[in-house]
């Protein structure tokens, strides 16, 4: 590969790159028992690192200096590494790099190690405009599936800005890929269908409840007796909720979790995991795919691309939807002070 500032020239390396860490950590996962999956490698202020996280650490890192960087000098960008990132060919000027790439080789990470859900491989490809480069600059964007054990289907998603979303299934039996079309719902309103407020995690769940019943209330009014009228799926994967959203599943999904900081002062308590920049860096995926990704307030996502930054989020299946929901979801935050009004 010669040295390129075209980012389309990037795509195939990625995409090998994910195969090659899904591959290997689907071999582990078949050969490891959960116990060793599980066990903590280290911990880390944004999160806590798995053993089945460092398989995927190594081979991302080992990845780029071979087959990427000797071409297209980078800032990679990704948990476990010193700092938060690594300017690769090493000794290269951060200044002279031509992209900020960012990565999340397991997005999901505890449900995979328990065999529970699906995990997702997720990366963003940026200019490099220096501690600026956020969200926005994102203009290449792939994830993808590792799949359960005993799942033998995985799928993969890409993105270049401006060129609309892709998509190919992988059957690992077959050893074969097959196009298949990404279609966000076009269901008018939530209901019967799939949309939640995300709480993964203790610490603040009943308030994250309280929202999402309001909203729903507001947005359906009370069920019948006997009934359901719309339902929520705790998907402990930004990636996979993207997935969820493109590919029809889910309608509406919020993660406010960086919000609840307040809340949780007023009890003494520290706030506890959040998105980051790395968990959302696919967001583009979804927005060519035609659902709606927004923050709290209704902008384009903008935060920098780093290790630290806590992300609140919401995505919509369609304008529909957002016009059913964002003005409910915004009010119940203004009320309890979380946003302006």
């Amino acid at each position: 590969m010669t040295t390129t500032s075209n980012h389309r020239e990037l795509l195939a390396p990625l995409k090998r790159l994910h195969e090659i860490i899904r591959d290997q950590v689907v071999a582990d996962c078949e050969r490891l028992a959960i116990e060793s999956l599980s066990a903590i490698a280290r911990e880390e202020e944004g999160d806590t690192i798995y053993a089945v996280d460092k398989i995927s650490e190594e081979l991302l890192l080992e990845f780029f200096e071979r087959e990427i960087a000797p071409a297209t000098p980078l800032v990679l960008i990704a948990e476990g590494l010193r700092g938060g990132k690594v300017t690769l060919p090493r000794g290269t000027p951060e200044s002279d790099a031509l992209y900020r790439i960012i990565v999340d080789p397991i997005d999901g990470t505890r449900g995979l190690m328990y065999q529970k859900r699906s995990a997702w491989i997720i990366t963003g490809v940026a200019p490099n405009r220096g501690e600026q480069t956020n969200l926005a600059d994102i203009e290449l964007a792939i994830q993808t599936e590792i799949p359960l054990v005993k799942q033998h289907l995985s799928d993969c998603l890409w993105a270049i800005r401006g060129e609309g979303a892709f998509a190919a299934r992988f059957d690992r039996l077959a050893g074969k890929r097959i196009p298949i079309k990404l279609q966000p719902s076009r269901a008018q309103t939530i209901a019967h269908g799939y949309a939640q407020i995300s709480r993964f995690f203790p610490g603040a769940r009943e308030e994250l409840a309280a929202i999402d019943e309001e909203i729903v209330h507001a947005a359906l009014g009370p069920s019948a007796p006997g009934k359901a009228h719309c339902f929520e799926d705790q998907y402990a994967s930004t990636g996979g909720q993207l997935y969820e959203l493109m590919s029809g599943h889910d309608r509406f999904v919020a993660d406010i979790r960086p919000l609840m900081k307040s809340v949780l002062q007023k009890r003494s308590a520290p706030l506890g995991i959040c998105c980051h920049p790395y968990d959302i860096c696919t967001e583009l995926i979804a927005r060519e795919a035609g659902v709606i990704v927004a923050d709290v307030n209704g902008q384009q996502l903008s935060a920098p691309l780093n290790v630290e930054a806590d992300v609140a989020w919401a995505g919509y299946a369609n304008e529909a939807i957002r016009a059913q929901i964002e003005p409910l979801l915004r009010a119940s935050l203004a009320r309890r002070g979380l946003i302006k009004g």
